[in-house]
């Protein structure tokens, strides 16, 4: 290409169950794909630990799965004040009508980064998992601001940078049919963190977590929803 991007992918890939179906999705459109994710301070750090089995499960089918990047950004984060999650704070419902996990410029940080480091190496597909059908009402999850990226980071870097958002439109128990659609349905249970207290201690039918946070309640809902579908 003559912007000297080549046709590879990037996905955001933070151990949880959206990111895994998007780098199953991402693994059977591209030849390269790489990974990257974030330490920033998060409540629910054991999604960290998580990657490195969830990306090991994956290349069995995919070998060809590319380098992992994970990026510390905590310091970034550490200033900005304490949210439900990157403290202990309650988790339930701000003053601003919007959750106390939302973490103020998360996600436009995230691809910002994401974007640096795939102009690094040279890859133009950058793919997370985002979605505005099923969410928690973060405001930098939904496909208006995810456009507004796109356009910023391919002005501010010049280059033609594609953002990829395959759950944008389809709810949890359309998340769960991906994931079995893509052969990741054990692996999703077993080895993806969701839940917002950082629980890997209690085993449900849709994985582990509290059971009663939000994360945990969507994701449940919509493995019941998935299961009765199927």
């Amino acid at each position: 290409m003559s912007d000297g991007v080549g046709e590879a992918a990037l996905v955001l890939f933070s151990g949880g169950q959206d990111s895994t179906a998007c780098l199953g999705w991402a693994l059977e459109r591209w030849a390269r794909v790489e990974t990257v994710g974030f330490d920033y301070g998060q409540r629910h750090a054991v999604e960290l630990e998580c990657r490195a089995p969830i990306r090991a499960a994956l290349a069995q089918r995919w070998p060809d799965l590319g380098e992992d990047h994970l990026l510390d950004m905590k310091a970034a984060f550490a200033g900005l004040g304490a949210t439900a999650m990157t403290s202990e704070a309650e988790i339930g419902m701000g003053a601003a009508g919007l959750p106390t996990t939302f973490v103020p410029g998360r996600n436009l940080l995230f691809l910002t980064m994401a974007a640096a480091l795939a102009y690094r190496r040279g890859i133009r597909h950058i793919v997370g998992g985002m979605c505005e059908t099923d969410f928690s009402g973060y405001p930098d999850c939904r496909d208006d601001t995810v456009k507004a990226m796109q356009l910023a980071l391919n002005l501010g870097m010049d280059r033609r940078f594609v953002l990829h958002t395959p759950l944008m439109w389809i709810d949890k128990a359309q998340t769960w049919a991906m994931a079995a659609g893509l052969g990741l349905l054990e692996v999703t249970v077993e080895l993806t963190h969701t839940c917002y207290r950082g629980d890997r201690t209690h085993r449900h039918a849709w994985g582990y977590g509290c059971g009663d946070c939000p994360a945990c309640e969507l994701r449940a809902r919509g493995y019941v929803r998935f299961e009765a579908a199927a």
